[in-house]
């Protein structure tokens, strides 16, 4: 008998059709998930046709896609059938969960491999944004029994507690940002401190901040391509800064998870605007093996992002949406309208900061002010 979805799992599952989506009567919506997230996407299914949407659900079988890559089929895994592009343009809302769900055979796949897999995702987005597509991707999909192990978590009450931060309302999470928002928007410079040895300057290039409340931006130039998709749950603040300007060090406190990639303990330090050095204390050889081989800019800053969601407290994959966090992004930045064309991109986070706008207090203790 195949799963049925949880309590939990239906409330975050109609908070999400409600006022993330805010699918209405006679939408068409596709469903896409995996193995290990069926309950979630039964109960997503369930709630869109309360809503008056039209389902189609889509299901990777996990074992089918193993058993391709290991035939050496990774490129027909990176084309989508003719059947889902179709449904792509007729769509009105899309829901993705994250998969696969084996992150141990994932870490152990050929890199090359993988990346032909998921060549889909670039011409997927494209289509997308052509039809006006909005939805998300569902971070419950990073839930899985391989990581939660490898992390000594709990897999249940790790999704428990990405459930409970799906619960939060957009419209309270944009009215919680409002003042963080005006301070980042009119400020030049940045400063953040901890007692953990933190002190950093950065300077704001001077563009409009985007906020991540979980509703999607479909054919919104200021957010970008893939943000016809919002990241869910959601809950950020992400700004855009002057590439040139960094003085002093951060030393995150949290983890930072970059697809199936971790790493912890993350110290980086700058002087006058460059990277001069870097430092983890677990999981950081992903980072040095990326930058060594990364173009110009690799070393210069490329945004900030704040926390705002306040059910994220320390829940692996949601750190840099946990309310009072904030993370500092290194390297390219020319998607959000940045003067850094690096093809690098990675990020640290520390939570319980004090943050400073232009002098200004907007974090202390990790709590927006």
């Amino acid at each position: 008998m195949p799963e049925a979805p949880s309590k939990l799992q239906r409330a975050a599952a109609r908070n999400i059709v409600t006022k993330y989506l805010r699918v209405r009567p006679g939408e068409n919506a596709i469903i896409e998930s995996w193995d290990h997230t069926m309950p979630m996407a039964r109960a997503m299914v369930d709630e869109i046709r309360r809503a008056g949407g039209k389902t189609l659900h889509i299901h990777e079988d996990e074992d089918a896609w193993w058993q391709a890559m290991g035939r050496k089929q990774s490129k027909l895994l990176g084309q989508l059938s003719a059947p889902e592009w179709a449904a792509v343009k007729a769509a009105d809302v899309y829901v993705h969960f994250w998969g696969p769900g084996d992150t141990d055979r994932i870490e152990k796949a050929p890199k090359k491999a993988f990346e032909e897999s998921v060549a889909w995702l670039w011409p997927w987005y494209k289509e997308a944004w052509k039809a006006g597509l909005r939805g998300g991707r569902v971070a419950i999909g990073f839930a899985s029994e391989g990581r939660a192990k490898q992390w000594g978590l709990d897999r249940t009450e790790w999704e428990d507690d990405i459930l409970r931060a799906c619960l939060t309302d957009p419209e309270e999470t944009a009215r919680r940002a409002a003042r963080l928002y005006r301070a980042l928007s009119r400020g030049k410079e940045v400063r953040i401190t901890h007692s953990n040895g933190t002190d950093l300057t950065v300077g704001l290039a001077g563009l409009a901040p985007r906020l991540h409340d979980g509703r999607p931006h479909p054919r919104d130039k200021r957010y970008g391509r893939s943000d016809m998709l919002a990241q869910i749950p959601g809950g950020r603040i992400d700004v855009t800064l002057d590439s040139k300007m960094a003085e002093g060090s951060i030393h995150a406190n949290r983890r930072t998870n970059i697809w199936w990639e971790w790493s912890a303990g993350g110290t980086l330090e700058f002087s006058e605007g460059k990277l001069t050095s870097y430092s983890f204390e677990e999981g950081g050889e992903e980072f040095a093996r990326e930058f060594k081989k990364a173009t110009a800019g690799k070393d210069r800053t490329g945004s900030l992002t704040f926390g705002l969601n306040p059910a994220a407290k320390d829940v692996p994959n949601l750190e840099n949406i946990e309310c009072g966090s904030v993370s500092l992004v290194l390297g390219g930045n020319r998607q959000f309208g940045g003067t850094n064309s690096s093809d690098f991109m990675s990020w640290i986070t520390l939570a319980g900061s004090e943050v400073a706008v232009d002098g200004t207090p907007v974090v202390r203790g990790g709590r927006l002010l």
